[in-house]
């Protein structure tokens, strides 16, 4: 299984907090797991407004858990236009368009990711 984390699901796992036992676990056993670049953006912008504080950066986090780094491509980037506006959160618009180009399984607690043609699994 090839896993994509939500900025949310990051941070958790990196607490080590609030995960569902059976994402946990998909977390654990998955072939690859991506964070997304995305994820990276999102938490310095909220960091360098106030609304988080994180105690490492996402690089860190990542590399620590042995997690992928997923770029955006222009592909990605492409592939935002076709989606409903089911999201208003550009960040996580763009989350489900990276699990939609490159067949990734979104793990998120966000359920609007559900409306998207993407695989979700419960965080």
């Amino acid at each position: 299984m090839r896993l994509l984390l939500d900025t949310h699901v990051l941070i958790w796992w990196d607490e080590g907090a609030r995960l569902a036992a059976r994402a946990r676990q998909a977390i654990l056993d998955a072939d690859e797991v991506y964070v997304s670049a995305a994820t990276a953006w999102e938490v310095a912008i909220k960091t360098s407004l106030g609304r988080l504080r994180p105690s490492r950066t996402v690089a860190e986090a990542a590399e620590d858990s042995g997690f992928l780094e997923l770029p955006v491509t222009f592909a990605h980037a492409e592939q935002v236009a076709a989606l409903p506006w089911h999201h208003r959160d550009p960040f996580d618009r763009l989350l489900a368009a990276q699990a939609r180009a490159d067949a990734l399984t979104l793990v998120t607690r966000d359920r609007r990711f559900r409306a998207y043609d993407v695989k979700v699994l419960a965080a």
